[in-house]
């Protein structure tokens, strides 16, 4: 163990953030504006107004001022679980033998699991602050809706969930505890709203998909009144909350005197590895320092490294605006990917502006290799990790092998968005050797491209 380097960097809890960092404000390029599906023009804030809450349609919108004030009322309930630690990899390193030093900021150490608390306690504050009743979501391997369900019981808001039907099926246990916390859960596509039964005539037997679980829980705040939808990744506003895992690891790596080389997020939608990054990513925007940026996807729905750039619907019923982002099309439905949370068709619209900047890599991983790196760091750091973060464990893994190759002594960052232990069948498909990998053929990408809108 180095000298002066813990194994666990703490900020002190006045030390946590009092501002969220909105990196568009230094990016030169812009992402593209969300538009109306109808008139293909911007949307305004009085049309975002009808799906989300009023407060937050201004965050999405902003582009200009680089800080936002969190306010005390989010802060007082962040101190129940922030500043969430920094943790220096030593026995992995050892294990590795390799030069490279590995931190990893770990965002599971809250009762929901994983990184989503810190935008969905947002979420429902400004729900809140609005006078609504409720609001509605989508979740993919279930963290977003045990944590929005977390939120809204803080708050005293309604919850309704839509799950995707194959993490509604293989997760019972986190569908049980948003459950607990008074949401309801339904699993998607559903019998219970039109978009649903069309995509079930479309689609039989489909075990679903992020697309159609954000086109029912839109459906269903449009038309309950007192309600609004609130989501989980992808949007701008999304990143913006969770700029506070970058800003906590910034401050962390100051105060150790330590500088980053290669940073490395899991990407579906873009919320852990742009709150991640963001803070780094500004420094890099503006001259002022320079890091490698690596978002990891799985090979079973690799919107970044095979997807396109182009205007696409973001769910799969078609009825939310069109963001130009990497995709694989509105209506490419996954395979049953363990990595719940990553089977999102396309990517944060600042994300993709960033990647197509070439100022970050994208790279996609088999999920046999995802589950090999994930037992490997089980077992020498103790930490049982999410299928979503062990993507970026096992590219941080290869990059410390790669060091090891060429002597390079690089300081290696990942994210560690959450704990696995609602996810063990995954982990039990894994440890009985009948976990399989699936890979799109080209011609499987070409029928979600076909349904790209024509902008």
């Amino acid at each position: 163990m180095e000298k002066n380097i813990p194994y666990k960097t703490y900020l002190e809890e006045s030390e946590m953030p009092r501002q969220w960092y909105n990196v568009r404000a230094d990016m030169k390029n812009k992402p593209a504006p969300l538009l109306n599906p109808q008139t293909l023009k911007p949307m305004t804030a009085e049309e975002l107004g009808v799906v989300f809450c009023d407060e937050l349609v201004k965050q999405e919108l902003n582009e200009t001022d680089p800080y936002i004030d969190i306010p005390d009322e989010i802060r007082d309930f962040y101190k129940m679980y922030r500043p969430s630690p920094l943790v220096r990899a030593y026995c992995l390193e050892k294990v590795l033998d390799t030069p490279a030093k590995i931190y990893y900021k770990f965002e599971g150490n809250n009762t929901s699991g994983s990184h989503k608390l810190n935008s969905a306690i947002a979420q429902a504050y400004y729900a809140k602050k609005q006078g609504l009743k409720g609001v509605t979501t989508e979740t993919g391997a279930g963290q977003w809706g045990t944590a929005l369900s977390m939120a809204c019981a803080y708050f005293g808001l309604d919850c309704k969930v839509f799950m995707v039907k194959v993490s509604y099926e293989q997760k019972p246990f986190r569908r049980e505890v948003m459950r607990t916390y008074g949401a309801s859960v339904t699993p998607s596509p559903s019998e219970t709203t039109n978009v649903g039964r069309k995509i079930l005539a479309e689609h039989p037997g489909t075990t679903g998909s992020l697309g159609c679980a954000i086109s029912e829980a839109v459906e269903v705040a449009v038309g309950s009144e007192g309600y609004r939808y609130v989501l989980g990744s992808v949007l701008n506003q999304v990143l913006l909350h969770q700029s506070v895992i970058g800003l906590e690891s910034k401050a962390a790596f100051e105060k150790l005197g330590v500088k980053p080389d290669v940073i490395i997020g899991c990407a579906g939608g873009g919320s852990n590895l742009g709150g991640l990054i963001a803070p780094f990513m500004g420094e890099k925007l503006r001259g002022e320092a320079d890091y490698r940026f690596i978002a990891v996807e799985p090979a079973s729905c690799p919107s970044l490294t095979r997807g396109r750039y182009a205007y696409d619907y973001c769910d799969t019923g078609m009825v939310c605006p069109l963001q130009k982002m990497y995709t694989l099309g509105s209506g490419f439905i996954p395979s049953a990917n363990h990595a719940g949370g990553l089977r999102y068709h396309g990517m944060s619209s600042t994300l993709s502006q960033l990647y197509d900047d070439k100022l970050m890599e994208a790279v996609s991983v088999e999920q046999t290799k995802v589950f090999e790196a994930a037992q490997q760091f089980a077992r020498i750091e103790g930490i049982l990790p999410a299928p979503e973060s062990s993507h970026a464990i096992r590219v941080a893994i290869d990059e410390a092998l790669k060091c090891k190759e060429t002597g390079e002594e690089k300081t290696i960052l990942f994210g560690l968005t959450g704990t696995g232990y609602f996810d063990m069948v995954a982990y039990q498909k894994f440890n009985d050797g009948v976990m399989t990998d699936y890979i799109p053929t080209d011609d499987d990408l070409a029928k979600g491209f076909a349904g790209l809108p024509k902008v």
